[in-house]
């Protein structure tokens, strides 16, 4: 039985906590979808700021190197004309380089390689190196890539500065990461090469400018080259190497969410940067934090309001519903037949419990007289119903009379006599007990002296058997629900002429339960007719007819079901038309055991 105080409960978690966590849910939901929406819209359009910044910022470096253009010595000097060779004018280069060196804070190195010369000058810390002999110069793979390109540059992946020219103006302690802009210093006019200006850059300016992307220390981006390579990153220790299988396989899913459910944006960047990739990864969990700690927030309100709600049906539990259970108390202790006249009911209460008490006491009152009066009138019945037993013949002297009998067939030489009236004295013995528990053992022995006097009635031998093991003799079952069955037999076999029939009687325990059967091979029934003889056995006996057909069978079923509830009962079965069996299921444990350790528990 559920108290009020449970069910106070289960609405409170029903209209209150419940609904107040399906809110926060739904609500988290909402707030997590807004904050991923918002997100791509800003960072959408950060990358399409920075995407434009660096664009312009290597648009601006790339087209530095045409001011020398304006230079028209260093044109004729590169040109190597009569009398304007480096070896006749050195001082035309060093002031055209130390000018172009310093025109711009972020160039750290600049190498000026004149082609036809097969010289190299560079300028480090705008100090010039003196001239450098490199006929081989031209065979290294990005001279070779700026050659081999439509492109005026190309542009080399971040790596550690290099003295170009050997010269002792680079300390062996500049450990500097630089970007280097290889350029061609072309003829107008004939397009011819006259040299390659190499610039190396430091690499502050372009990472502040993508340093804009991450707004927190969980975000991650990067500024990936057409070959692979990481010129950014925000990650400094990746810059200068090959993107990651994983990152570059993210990349050309070119889908917004990564497996693990981060926001990933990749952007294709336009000249001078062709086929450069702008990426930024932000993790779920930095994307949703603040969305988290709301949730939290709200969690931890809602623990609150269980804790006031709990309080509350404490205090409701204690004002209300304490008379009530003082009033259930009461009730519980007249229930039955203990109407304990001591209960005091208090019919002072002006509220609905005290009107239940007033109720309850005036009922009880009641119920006492009509049970003093029936206890006098089954006083009465039972005097009355003693003087009637004293006219009736008692059983017990047939029995002794049939047993005197036995002994007057022994003095007269007839043991057969003897053996029948035996057999009938015991049945009429085992059948004054015949409301009582038994044995199997003592069944089994009624139905074997039932048998002999069968057999003497019918005068022919009879077939059975009884296959019943030792272990099951000593189970307690109800007397007298073997014997109806096996009279079936004789009724439905010997007494219409079939003498060849077999009797078997088994038993056996399976799954608490213990199962008699009573089989033969005698005659059948039709499927109709087994229908119409469940019907009549199961229906109830207020439900059924008036007929008195089949009454043995139904007051078997009906006993068991009384005594060992509706688990226990009858089966029955034709045996595919080769005879009829009837299966007796009966548990080990009665119930009014169960009824008792059920009492005993509670």
């Amino acid at each position: 039985m559920k108290s009020i105080q449970s069910r106070l409960l289960i609405m409170l978690i029903i209209f209150i906590i419940f609904p107040y966590f399906l809110s926060v849910l739904l609500i988290y939901g909402y707030t997590k979808k807004n904050v991923e929406r918002h997100e791509l819209v800003s960072s959408q359009d950060q990358m399409q700021e920075v995407s434009d910044h660096l664009e312009q910022y290597f648009h601006d470096m790339i087209h530095l190197p045409y001011i020398l253009y304006r230079n028209p010595d260093l044109f004729r000097m590169s040109e190597n004309e009569v009398g304007n060779s480096t070896y006749s004018n050195p001082l035309v280069i060093e002031k055209a380089l130390k000018t172009f060196y310093l025109m711009r804070r972020e160039i750290r190195q600049i190498r000026y390689y004149i082609a036809d010369e097969k010289n190299s000058f560079s300028v480090y810390n705008a100090m010039i190196s003196a001239r450098k002999h490199q006929p081989d110069l031209m065979k290294q793979v990005s001279f070779q890539d700026l050659i081999n390109s439509e492109q005026n540059f190309v542009i080399e992946p971040p790596h550690q500065i290099e003295n170009y020219t050997d010269a002792a103006i680079i300390p062996q302690s500049d450990k500097t990461m630089v970007l280097t802009i290889h350029h061609k210093i072309i003829d107008v006019l004939s397009n011819e090469l006259l040299g390659i200006l190499t610039i190396d850059i430091d690499m502050d300016e372009y990472i502040r400018i993508s340093d804009r992307l991450i707004q927190g220390g969980d975000e991650s981006a990067f500024l990936i080259d057409s070959d692979g390579f990481i010129v950014y990153a925000s990650d400094q220790d990746l810059i200068g190497k090959p993107i990651t299988a994983d990152l570059q396989s993210q990349i050309n899913k070119e889908e917004i969410y990564s497996d693990n459910g981060d926001i990933l944006l990749s952007r294709t960047l336009s000249w001078p940067l062709e086929q450069w990739k702008l990426v930024k990864i932000t993790p779920s969990d930095f994307l949703f934090n603040e969305v988290r700690q709301t949730a939290q927030t709200n969690i931890i309100v809602g623990v609150g309001v269980v804790f006031l709600g709990l309080l509350m049906v404490v205090i409701i539990s204690h004002k209300i519903t304490r008379p009530i259970k003082l009033l259930s108390r009461k009730v519980r202790r007249i229930e039955g037949e203990n109407m304990d006249k001591d209960v005091s009911f208090d019919d002072e209460r002006e509220d609905e419990i005290g009107h239940l008490e007033k109720h309850i006491k005036g009922m009880m009152d009641r119920i006492n007289l009509h049970i003093e009066r029936e206890y006098k009138l089954e006083i009465e019945n039972r005097k009355n119903q003693f003087k009637v037993l004293k006219s009736q013949v008692n059983p017990h002297f047939l029995y002794n009379s049939l047993q005197s009998i036995g002994a007057v067939a022994l003095r007269s030489n007839s043991p057969d006599v003897y053996k029948y009236v035996t057999s009938l004295s015991r049945m009429m013995r085992y059948s004054i007990r015949a409301d009582q528990w038994v044995s199997v053992q003592s069944e089994v022995d009624y139905i074997k002296a039932y048998l002999e006097l069968q057999m003497e009635r019918f005068r022919t031998s009879l077939s059975y058997s009884i296959d019943i093991h030792e272990t099951l003799r000593d189970i307690r079952v109800p007397s007298m629900i073997l014997q109806p069955l096996v009279e079936n037999f004789f009724k439905h076999c010997y007494e219409e002429g079939v003498y060849d029939a077999h009797l078997h009687i088994d038993g056996e325990i399976r799954e608490e339960y213990l199962y008699l059967v009573v089989e033969n091979d005698g005659p059948s029934l039709t499927d109709t007719e087994l229908r119409a003889l469940r019907e009549s056995i199961y229906t109830s006996g207020d439900e059924g007819t008036d007929s008195h057909e089949h009454i043995g069978l139904k007051n078997i079923h009906e006993r068991l079901v009384l005594n060992y509830g509706p688990g226990a009962g009858m089966e029955l079965d034709t045996k595919e038309g080769q005879g009829f069996s009837v299966r007796l299921k009966i548990p080990l444990r009665t119930k009014e055991d169960e009824i008792y350790e059920s009492s005993v528990g509670g």
